[in-house]
């Protein structure tokens, strides 16, 4: 019987500040190494339970973007600056190439690591990724902000973002909820800094002709990203697609499936 590997975290210096990340597997593997990349305004813990899944067949490192979690934030958030960021901790330790999953902005930061640095990037998985076209920056900037919620002294800013977020949440997982609420009092400075940075991201000239395999991870229940699919079949048609009954949590409310997804895609990867 396989036993768990041991979840492990550090710090790297960067020249804009430390970066945090947790890592299972051998690190003595000579396999190309798995990448998490999480939604915001969450941290590596998203992956807190997929990440000895995947650790116990692959190197797998889970990164705190630039400025939430445990990372310093970069002097201008954006999905460049952020893509910019996972890549130069990457250098730091030691991993030249990579398969990058990404979940909801982790997803949109994957698009910009390919687009930068194809040759690093050996796969991807898009989990719960928007398509973020013009069409996507005009209907974004006519809703309300997601997360954004004005400090109170009674605290009660507390319950009105964990409010906001509730419809998109499992009922009977208020742990997921409280994981969220948490990682989102960690964020260096606004909140909605993330949702923002994806909202004004220009993928349309980014996402052109990838080289590399992609996997679209489809959360059938999430009502952000589940209208994405049709488009990303067109974009991408050799893509494989795997759904997954789940919502907008999803690496941490069904970490059994997502893993078993991303090892399905990449076992079957040419060798």
């Amino acid at each position: 019987m396989t036993s768990t590997p041991r979840v492990r975290r550090a710090y790297v210096d960067l020249a804009h500040g430390q970066m945090h990340y947790a890592e299972c597997g051998d690190r003595a593997d000579t396999a190309t190494p798995v990448v998490l990349l999480h939604q915001t305004p969450r941290s590596w813990r998203e992956y807190a339970e997929v990440l000895p899944l995947l650790g116990v067949h692959h190197r797998t490192i889970a990164i705190d973007t630039a400025g939430f979690g445990e990372s310093d934030p970069v002097a201008a958030p954006g999905i460049e600056a952020w893509a910019e960021a996972a890549l130069r901790m990457l250098d730091a330790i030691g991993v030249g190439r990579a398969h990058v999953v990404g979940h909801h902005t982790g997803g949109v930061i994957g698009v910009e690591m390919a687009a930068r640095a194809p040759e690093r990037v050996a796969s991807l998985v898009l989990s719960s990724t928007p398509y973020t076209n013009e069409a996507f920056r005009h209907a974004r900037a006519g809703r309300p902000a997601i997360d954004a919620v004005a400090p109170s002294d009674d605290g009660s800013h507390l319950a009105a973002l964990w409010q906001k977020r509730q419809p998109f949440y499992p009922q009977g997982r208020p742990e997921l909820l409280q994981a969220f609420v948490a990682d989102a009092l960690k964020t260096s400075g606004d909140v909605e800094a993330g949702h923002r940075a994806v909202a004004s991201y220009r993928m349309e000239e980014r996402i052109a002709a990838p080289r590399m395999p992609v996997l679209i991870l489809h959360a059938s229940d999430d009502p952000f990203a589940a209208p994405h699919l049709a488009e990303w079949r067109r974009l991408l048609p050799a893509a494989q697609v795997a759904t997954i009954a789940g919502g907008v949590p999803l690496p941490d409310q069904c970490p059994h499936e997502f893993a078993a997804a991303v090892l399905a895609f990449l076992e079957a990867l040419p060798r």
